[in-house]
């Protein structure tokens, strides 16, 4: 009917929903869209469309992508023990340490635990990267992208 390739709309179709859904997940206000929309050279008409488009949907978009996210196991609690190979038969005098970590999550309502067992060493290394994760966290730039995540 409207003598269009159907690359052009699909094209066209996947273009409105991705800025639909960015500018939801930003929560960008009304000026930053029409500012994101200008640059694209439609009409007066078409961009006071979209954006009434826009400002209409915006939290049922934000929910329909919230509802999409996928759920991510969360910690409940850790137990830990710390076990000692002191001499097997071939060798009297050996000292080997492990530690075994039962890790309990929970998901959707259910618990399901994860046993991990490493050698000290590796312990020590992977908290000194978790420690450098979190005080990276600390700084501006990546309090920025994390208050845009939301």
């Amino acid at each position: 009917k409207l003598n269009i390739g159907v690359d052009t709309i699909q094209h066209g179709v996947e273009g409105l929903v991705y800025l639909l859904t960015e500018s939801s997940k930003l929560m960008i206000s009304e000026v930053d869209f029409q500012d994101s929309i200008n640059v694209l050279g439609f009409s007066d008409e078409l961009n006071k469309s979209l954006l009434q488009l826009y400002l209409d949907n915006r939290k049922e978009i934000r929910s329909i992508l919230g509802e999409l996210a996928p759920r991510l196991p969360s910690y409940h609690s850790l137990e830990w023990r710390l076990d000692v190979q002191l001499a097997s038969r071939s060798l009297r005098q050996q000292i080997k340490p492990a530690v075994t970590m039962k890790l309990h999550l929970n998901q959707n309502e259910d618990q399901t635990a994860q046993v991990l067992q490493t050698d000290p060493a590796t312990l020590l290394h992977l908290i000194q990267q978790l420690e450098q994760a979190l005080g990276e966290m600390k700084m501006n730039h990546c309090r920025r992208i994390v208050r845009n995540m939301k």
